[in-house]
């Protein structure tokens, strides 16, 4: 492999440019027919790439499931010994780990058997720094996936088998160290993202402003309490209907029928058994007591050179839309207009092929040009009198609202969806306006401050990533440890690789040609 090569660099002389395929013998997996509970629950230890997801080290011994014997001949997975170098080569790419017994792998990896004068530690530290180069050895339209014959051209620094054993060791020392400094800066976002959470839950559940009514409270104004406040929103959600109501009565020239009031669909109530206590100026609600009209779905439409303009999925992120995010459609101006949103609208993703996605909520603001919602959104409005849009949105990221959601989606060809009987019944606590607008103000001070400190975090963490790949490239560059002038040269292991594979081609050739003569 040539140094000018964009995958390689120069090398020290006792070192060679190889790849995989020359050090390694590269291995796939399977899965056995997964409707069959014969296939598993046996002693094989067997990995996917979701096992890896989560975890975490260098060694691994199995996942979260195991085959049986007959879940293994019935597969194309295949035995892996102790010291294989794991290699997820789908969904995603770069997942590695070192097998610390046997196991074996379903088809989302490639795997390596190092040759015996080729470090499993070595091989698995450079396979961590190479996920972008597999990723151009990959192709695929739904997802990049890795085969088996691209996965033998990974590029490989070879060093002497002594030096190997150096780098290791040195890499293992520089890298705990980083790495335990990496962990220490994970934990503190994860602290940051329940100290989140918390702050939320008393938020809503008005623990975070006590004060602030205690305050109101000694002003000597009337408070009104969480019963009268539910009562004046289902009478300003019941007056808001029967206004439309009237409006089509006059549209269409016809004169109300004597009965027409009693056709209201009375909105869903709450079911308060499991719902913890609010606040006496408070109120539990169902978001179909606090919307003024039906929810809509949005509509499918084409792209297009030109055309209307409309959101596309990716512009719901972290609570509000992006109103940048979106496509032209096939449709007019005039035919998009029904579908156009507007300031305070709340926008909810239909379905996605994440759980924790399906439901999320983004909050429409700074509307300045018509721009319309697909099918993938669902469009909720609420009653702003009464509950303010933003609020709803805060509470659209607590645990009561998620299980809500998470509970009541369905999946199909691995797509989770809920539809709108599913947002309508989801249940929140409403405090009087004021408070709202209060809470609010309270959560987006804190906001800025913890994402202060949110940032600070990642600036720490992809420096650390930074100086692991300064120490990785110096490390398969052969400047991290010295060069011994005595150490048996890479080229020379991979002479003897070559011979030792010749040899036991030989080998397999005479054996099949015995076969083949016994059984003419």
């Amino acid at each position: 492999m040539s140094s000018s090569d964009e995958t390689s660099w120069p090398l020290p002389r006792t070192w060679s440019w190889t790849t995989a395929g020359d050090i390694a013998q590269v291995v796939g997996g399977g899965t056995p027919d997964t409707t069959d509970a014969r296939n598993f629950g046996g002693m094989i230890p067997w990995i996917t790439p979701a096992d890896m997801s989560t975890h975490v080290g260098k060694a691994i011994t199995g996942g979260s499931r195991s085959l049986t014997e007959t879940g293994l001949s019935g597969s194309g997975a295949k035995w892996l010994p102790e010291g294989a170098v794991l290699f997820s080569s789908r969904a995603p790419i770069g997942y590695t780990a070192i097998a610390l017994r046997a196991v074996t792998t379903n088809q989302g990896f490639k795997s390596f058997i190092p040759e015996s004068c080729v470090s499993s530690d070595y091989l698995y530290h450079w396979l961590t720094s190479s996920k972008e180069r597999a990723e151009k050895l990959a192709s695929g339209t739904t997802f990049l996936e890795l085969s088996g014959a691209k996965a033998a051209l990974l590029p490989v620094p070879l060093a002497p088998f002594a030096e190997q054993s150096r780098i290791v060791e040195k890499l293992e020392e520089l890298l705990s160290e980083l790495d335990a400094g990496v962990a220490e800066l994970k934990a503190a976002q994860r602290k940051l993202a329940q100290y989140r959470q918390s702050l939320l839950k008393a938020a809503v559940e008005g623990a975070l402003t006590a004060d602030w009514r205690t305050t109101r409270a000694r002003s000597g104004k009337p408070q009104e309490t969480g019963a009268e406040l539910l009562q004046r929103i289902l009478a300003e959600r019941r007056a808001r209907w029967e206004a439309v109501q009237l409006a089509k009565f006059s549209e269409q020239g016809k004169v109300p029928s004597k009965w027409w009031q009693s056709k209201y669909p009375e909105p869903i109530a709450p079911d308060l058994t499991r719902l913890p206590t609010l606040p006496a100026s408070w109120s539990w609600a169902t978001v179909d007591q606090l919307t003024p009209e039906d929810l809509a779905n949005g509509r499918s439409v084409p792209s297009a050179e030109s055309g209307a303009k409309v959101l596309r999925l990716t512009a719901v992120k972290n609570g509000s839309i992006d109103l940048h995010e979106y496509k032209l459609g096939a449709w007019s101006d005039k035919e998009a207009q029904p579908f156009a949103v507007a300031d305070g609208d709340l926008l909810i993703v239909r379905g996605n092929g994440s759980l924790s996605l399906v439901g999320r909520l983004g909050l429409v603001r700074g509307v300045s040009e018509q721009i319309a919602y697909p099918d993938t959104l669902i469009r909720l409005r609420v009653i702003e009198s009464v509950v303010l849009p933003g609020w709803i949105g805060r509470n659209w990221d607590t645990s009561l609202s998620r299980d809500h959601l998470e509970g009541r989606a369905r999946t199909s060809a691995g797509i989770y969806k809920i539809s709108q009987p599913d947002i309508i019944s989801v249940t929140v606590p409403v405090p009087p306006i004021a408070e709202q607008i209060e809470v609010l103000s309270l959560l987006e001070r804190f906001d800025e401050q913890l994402t202060a400190i949110d940032k600070v975090l990642e600036r720490e963490l992809r420096q650390a990533e930074a100086q692991r790949k300064n120490i990785l490239k110096a490390a398969f560059s052969g400047k991290l440890v010295p060069q011994d002038p005595n150490d048996e040269p890479a080229s020379v292991l991979l002479e003897r690789i070559r011979a030792e594979r010749s040899v036991e081609a030989a080998k397999a050739t005479r054996k099949r040609a015995r076969k083949a003569k016994e059984n003419e």
